[in-house]
């Protein structure tokens, strides 16, 4: 790794005081990453599918109209869909096992105040709606470039 920082440096070197000012960008443009990123935060939600009074599982169909309906229409630039299987122990300690959805939605970090509340909206609406105990969420910071 040294000696590709001194060849470069050097190469960099050479062509500066050759006078060529065409390749110079080149040297730059190999030491930077592609493309333009920015700062956007990305935010999992764990939808699980059991009830907890042991009622009939949220269906397919349910799951995917909930997210057209609330999901879609908060974040419509995208989002992606996973199916899983997970678990959890719930509030009277038992290890439930279900099948769940991971919903991963990402989205400029500059627009966090806004998403946040639609996100904590959408998770109390799935707990309501779906008698659950809670819907999981992860954030991370991250640096991306959708072009």
């Amino acid at each position: 790794m040294k000696t590709q920082k001194r060849t470069r440096a050097l190469l960099a070197g050479v062509l500066v005081a050759a006078g060529t000012v065409v390749l110079a960008p080149f040297v730059v443009a190999a030491e930077t990453p592609v493309g333009p990123r920015e700062a956007y935060t990305e935010t999992t939600l764990l939808f699980g599918t059991q009830r907890p009074d042991g009622g009939t599982p949220v269906t397919a169909a349910q799951f995917q109209r909930f997210l057209d309906t609330q999901v879609t229409t908060r974040f419509p630039a995208g989002l992606t869909v996973e199916d899983g299987t997970g678990q959890y122990r719930d509030r009277h300690g038992v290890i439930e096992k279900e099948r769940s959805y991971r919903v991963v939605i990402v989205y400029p970090t500059r627009k966090a105040a806004s998403a946040n509340a639609e996100l904590e909206a959408v998770r109390s609406l799935y707990d309501h709606a779906f008698q659950q105990e809670s819907v999981g969420r992860l954030d991370e910071s991250v640096h991306a470039s959708f072009t």
